[in-house]
């Protein structure tokens, strides 16, 4: 298999298409780790917060939000990058080994059909508050968060192009 089908055969467009996987991780006692979110830029903040993710467990998985769901969260101008876009660069990092695109709003469904052994969000975020929690705590999963690297966001970028093009227009 060439490393572009490699890649994409890394993206599930439905929880069922990895079931097999996660059947064979459980039954070697691989730990699962799962994370999610927009990634609609990539930058320095999610690679690092990323690397700290896998670095938790086995297997990461990121549950990836549609293009639907996006714009439901942040609003009608977002996604900047579509869902399959988005979806090719985080497979394409080779410490992340699956994402699974999620048209809801929350991941929960998700979480409850992959139970994790680890769920990671930002620090941003209260353990209790994180969702999936009630789930990984009752089976004796680990809930974490991790540590934002400071300066560095899809909003902070945002906001520098915006200023940019008011600053030079044409």
């Amino acid at each position: 298999m060439n490393q572009s089908n490699l890649v994409k055969a890394k993206i599930h467009s439905n929880v069922s298409s990895i079931n097999n996987e996660l059947n064979r991780l459980k039954f070697f006692n691989k730990k699962i780790v799962f994370t999610n979110g927009c990634f609609d830029l990539l930058h320095r903040g999610h690679i690092d917060y990323l690397i700290k993710a896998a670095a938790l467990g086995d297997f990461l998985i990121i549950g990836l939000n549609t293009d639907t769901s996006v714009s439901r969260i942040k609003g009608p101008s977002r996604p900047i990058n579509d869902e399959y876009s988005r979806a090719l660069i985080l497979a394409s990092l080779r410490y992340v080994d699956a994402v699974i695109l999620f048209d809801d709003i929350t991941p929960y469904h998700l979480i409850k059909y992959i139970l994790p052994d680890v769920l990671v969000k930002g620090a941003d975020y209260q353990t209790e508050e994180i969702v999936g929690f009630d789930i990984v705590s009752k089976y004796g999963g680990q809930v974490q968060t991790i540590e934002f690297l400071e300066g560095y966001s899809t909003t902070l970028i945002e906001k520098k192009i915006i200023q940019s093009t008011k600053n030079n227009p044409g």
